[in-house]
């Protein structure tokens, strides 16, 4: 079972006019932006794993990202990042592993092979889900977008016991996609009328219970922010 979550109160966002922290002073600390599901996805796995003591969030403002950011932390000047044990590692692919599998709390992997080989797979899939996603926002949206949350469907279907990608256990496969299905659900409904879930019951239902879990309701972005961030990027002309 997950570790409570307690709902912490985030810090204001670090922009250009920030000092930086006491870097590489021994505190893990986890960059994130609130509104990035790529950072999402290391901040729900962090909640999960009950580390809000042992991994401190620390926000960027991405508009207004501090130049010691790139220049101390981490090159590539994207979140999420983790500054652990005296070095920086990003990608959130990546990182959800690594925090899986180097601190404590329930493990978001299973030991059954079969199981593990699927996650891989699934979570190799999410840049092809993603990317399908967004190109389909430039042309017929609903029809082009529509295999990709038939793949979701289907891969909700390989096990019995659901209602996660892996069974009844909350994994790193639904740590991988929720962030996304989360923003995309909302946007489709909101410029598209168009409900991601219908004729999709497995995908409607694995929606519902993700958002049962406490370490995912805290990371979770305003819906109205989310509608007029995708219209000022994909819809405006």
């Amino acid at each position: 079972m997950a570790a409570a979550t307690v709902n912490e109160h985030l810090p204001t966002p670090l922009d250009a006019t920030s000092e930086p922290p006491p870097l590489f002073d021994g505190t893990t600390r986890l960059y994130i932006s609130i509104s990035c599901p790529y950072a999402q996805r290391t901040w729900i796995t962090r909640n999960y794993k009950g580390l809000n003591d042992k991994i401190k969030v620390v926000p960027i403002n991405l508009q207004n990202r501090p130049a010691w950011y790139k220049e101390k932390v981490y090159p590539e000047n994207k979140v999420p990042s983790l500054e652990h044990n005296g070095k920086v590692i990003g990608e959130s692919l990546d990182l959800i592993k690594y925090i899986d599998s180097n601190f404590e709390g329930p493990s978001l992997l299973p030991n059954d092979h079969a199981k593990k080989q699927f996650a891989e797979d699934l979570i190799a899939y999410t840049d092809t889900f993603n990317k399908t996603v967004f190109t389909s926002f430039k042309g017929d949206t609903v029809k082009e977008a529509g295999p990709a949350f038939d793949h979701l469907e289907n891969a909700l279907s390989k096990f019995e016991d659901g209602p996660f990608f892996l069974g009844h256990e909350f994994s790193l496969v639904d740590v991988a996609y929720i962030p996304f299905v989360e923003r995309f659900q909302i946007v489709f409904s909101a410029l598209w009328n168009y409900d991601i879930t219908a004729g999709r019951p497995k995908l409607a239902k694995w929606i519902e219970e993700v958002n049962k879990i406490d370490a995912y309701k805290p990371t979770k972005t305003d819906p109205k922010e989310l509608v007029e961030f995708y219209k000022a990027r994909f819809l405006a002309q």
